[in-house]
């Protein structure tokens, strides 16, 4: 028998609280936040009022592409643009190549256990608030 772990929905609704307190600061720069699960299944998203549809997408496809690839999506980007690649090529239109997903790795055994997307401010702020709720999971 295997034994499974896996993040709760305690952790993920501290996560996301620690995210939304840090973006809510700032009303008028809306972004989108999804994480999810090892398979890249959604299990909390929240989106600010008054965000555009790319961001909310592009949280979703961030969140998923860190757990299906099980890296960060800017190591992600790194890697297929040193291999001359592009996501186009890797036939699954949920992955994104852009900086802001974070992959979440439990910490003892180094298993893939989620994924964190943000999606709306600019890549590198984008990637700092997932970190915010990466560390607000306690691992």
């Amino acid at each position: 028998m295997y034994t499974k772990s896996m993040l709760s929905l305690d952790q993920v609704q501290r996560a996301l609280a620690a995210m939304l307190e840090r973006v809510t600061r700032q009303p008028d720069q809306p972004v989108a936040i999804a994480i999810v699960d090892d398979g890249g299944n959604l299990i909390s998203y929240a989106r600010m009022d008054q965000c555009r549809p790319i961001p909310q997408r592009m949280a979703v496809r961030k969140a998923y592409t860190a757990a299906y690839s099980g890296q960060d999506t800017m190591a992600y980007a790194e890697r297929l643009h040193s291999q001359g690649r592009t996501v186009a090529e890797m036939g699954d239109p949920n992955l994104a190549a852009v900086q802001g997903g974070l992959v979440v790795r439990h910490p003892g055994s180094g298993a893939i256990l989620g994924g964190i997307g943000v999606s709306g401010l600019t890549a590198q702020e984008d990637e700092d608030i997932a970190r915010i709720g990466l560390q607000a999971l306690g691992l």
